[in-house]
Parts: structure tokens; C-alpha cells; sequence
């Protein structure tokens, strides 16, 4: 009994001097545990004599549930002392303004902005989205498109080629979306509607001219396609998309080796204290280039350009999100500047539609 007495002295002080509940933890182990020391003398009672178990039992039990209920006193007390030492140290100002939520403070950049517009002033004259890959071969970025080997329309494009394969062939970023053109007239019998946002690249870098771009197309090919058409699509984008009433449009003769005849499209529009505004005024500013699509473009898609035929227009994302918005320098599209981003970014929540208001 005196053996008892002293361990329960021993394992009770232990408790009471725990600074903390690792340490009580350890406490709990070496006298509660597999090998505990309470644990060894329940594992007595076994071997004694029904009279010795008589006597020894209760004290052993009873020494047990002594410690137990010593243990959930103490760990109490530690999750209070420790729960009174973080309310201490950490406290909340509740005068402290809520902070805006990432919906708020988030901003979608202009470029995502203005191809999210295009989508829905397009897929509301029923274009779908075409899309392809940024890495191309010479056949579909070039070929295709009636720019045969040494055609000096390739010089115009400044390429990003990679190092040659075995068989001297190089693929290359591609320098326009026209290639989803092709794939898309390879893959898809007509009537073809589509429209092709995406990344182009071009050795090119100045203040209106940056190494990588964005670009969207338009193809439609049909039986009965027609410049008329065209115009008709090209006016009701632009005024849904620069948001006027009216736009007047100007078409000048050009050249473009996929498309006979070309056209580059001209807009009237005002300038005046640095903003171009559209609509209005006695001023041309070009816009894109377009064009009914060639005979041989049709013939290196498998389609009979006696049966049909189609238009095709393109222009520079970038290029019209500043006009739109007013952003004076292409170069800060890609420079990551939260200010910038914060100032001429959008809500990520106000998706454009025509009925809402492409802007918000």
C-alpha cells in the first residue's frame, strides 16, 4: 500500500508541474500507457490470490481513476491558459473597415475583357469559336494560304522558326490565326461560321508593336456569300462594339495573298483632345483588313470554289481595346502593373452581353 501511496504522490506532482499539454501528454503515457506504471500493476491482478485481489484491486483501481480525473483537470487548465494567452496577443480592431472580397478587388485584364465582347457580339449573329494551337507548321501557316516557298508576302511576317527537323522541315509561332482558317474549312463541310481569337507572334517590338499579340478572325463560307454580307457583319460588329448608333465605313482596294478581291476597312471617327471617338466627326482611322477568300485557299481545303465561296476579315485585339478604352501604350498590356491592371481592369462578375451593355 505504501508503494501506492508514494506513486500516486509521484504522479500526481508530475501532473500538476505540466507546463503545457505535450508535457502532460508524456505524463499520461508513463503511468497510463502500454508500459506505463499503473498499467504494470493492473497487470498484476492476475497473478494474485483472489483474497490479495480483494485487497489490492481497489486501491490500484482507485488509483487509476485518480489519475484520470487529474489528467482532464489539468488539460483543462492548460486549453484555458493557453485559449487566455492567444486572446491576449492576438487581437482584432472591429473599427477596422471589412475587407473587399477577391470578387471585388480582382480585375479581369482588357485583352480577356474585349475577346469575352467579341464572343458575345458574334455568337449573336451565330458564329461559333474556332480555336487551334500557338505552334504551327509552315504548311498551314503559309501554304495553305497561297503564300507558296519564297513569296515575298512571308517576308511581311517577321517569323519565329524553330531549329530544323531531320528532314529540314521547322515549325513556327504562328504569325496570324489564319491557320485555324484552314483547319477549320479541312474538318467542317460548310455552311462555316466561326470566329478565331487568339495569341500570334511576329519579331516586331515598339510602342504599337509588341512580340506576341492577339488577333480575331472571321470566315464564313456558304453557296451564296457575298461582299454584301460583309459589310453588313463588319458594320454591326463595329457599332456594337464601340457602342454607337451609327458607324460609316470606308473600303479601300488592298492585297492579301489569301483573300481576291482585298479590302482594307477604314471607320469615321473624331479625334480630339488625345480620344478617338467613333460615329462622328470628318476622320478615317483603319480598322482591319478583309476579303472575299481566294480560289486557291479554297482548292488547298478540298473545297470547289465553283460551288462555293466566302469572306474572311481580321484585326488586332490589342489594338482595338485601345482604341476603345483609351489605353495609350501596348507595351503596359503585358507589364503585370497592378495600378494598371486596377485602373483599366474589369469586375470579374460583369460578363459582357449585348443586352446588358458590353462595358458595363
Amino acid at each position: 500500500m505504501s508503494d501506492i501511496g508514494t506513486l500516486e504522490t509521484q504522479i500526481l506532482a508530475d501532473i500538476a508541474a505540466a507546463a503545457d499539454e505535450p508535457a502532460l501528454e508524456a505524463v499520461r503515457v508513463a503511468a497510463l500507457g502500454r508500459n506505463g506504471s499503473i498499467t504494470a500493476l493492473l497487470k498484476t491482478l492476475g497473478a494474485m490470490t483472489p483474497d490479495q485481489r480483494r485487497e489490492q484491486g481497489p486501491s490500484i483501481n482507485g488509483l487509476k481513476d485518480k489519475v484520470t480525473d487529474a489528467l482532464a483537470v489539468r488539460r483543462d487548465a492548460l486549453k484555458n491558459a493557453a485559449l487566455d494567452e492567444r486572446l491576449s496577443t492576438e487581437t482584432v480592431d472591429v473599427t477596422l473597415p471589412v475587407r473587399e472580397p477577391p470578387t471585388e478587388t480582382g480585375r479581369i485584364h482588357p485583352i480577356s475583357q474585349v475577346i469575352d465582347e467579341l464572343t458575345a457580339i458574334f455568337a449573336d449573329l451565330g458564329f461559333a469559336v474556332a480555336e487551334g494551337p500557338d505552334i504551327e507548321t509552315d504548311d498551314y501557316n503559309f501554304t495553305k494560304l497561297n503564300i507558296p516557298e519564297g513569296h515575298p508576302a512571308r517576308e511581311m511576317h517577321d517569323t519565329f522558326f524553330f531549329n530544323p527537323k531531320p528532314d529540314g522541315s521547322r515549325l513556327l509561332l504562328r504569325t496570324h490565326t489564319s491557320p485555324v482558317q484552314i483547319k477549320t474549312m479541312l474538318t467542317q463541310k460548310p455552311p462555316i461560321r466561326v470566329i478565331i481569337p487568339g495569341r500570334t507572334y511576329r519579331v516586331d517590338s515598339d510602342q504599337t508593336h509588341t512580340p506576341m499579340f492577339h488577333q480575331v478572325e472571321g470566315l464564313v463560307i456558304d453557296k451564296g456569300s457575298h461582299l454584301g454580307h460583309l459589310k453588313w457583319i463588319l458594320e454591326e460588329f463595329l457599332k456594337a462594339f464601340f457602342e454607337v448608333e451609327q458607324v460609316k465605313m470606308r473600303f479601300r482596294p488592298s492585297f492579301f495573298p489569301f483573300t481576291e478581291p482585298s479590302l482594307e476597312v477604314d471607320i469615321q471617327c473624331r479625334r480630339e483632345k488625345g480620344e478617338v471617338r467613333f460615329g462622328e466627326g470628318d476622320d478615317w482611322l483603319e480598322i482591319l483588313g478583309c476579303g472575299m477568300v481566294h480560289p486557291n485557299v479554297m482548292r488547298n481545303c478540298g473545297l470547289d470554289p465553283e460551288l462555293y465561296q466566302g469572306f474572311a476579315w481580321g484585326m488586332g485585339i490589342d489594338r482595338i481595346a485601345m482604341l476603345k478604352y483609351g489605353m495609350p501604350d501596348l507595351r503596359a498590356f503585358f507589364e503585370a502593373d497592378v495600378r494598371w491592371l486596377s485602373h483599366y481592369g474589369f469586375r470579374p462578375l460583369d460578363l459582357p452581353t449585348l443586352a446588358g451593355g458590353l462595358s458595363g
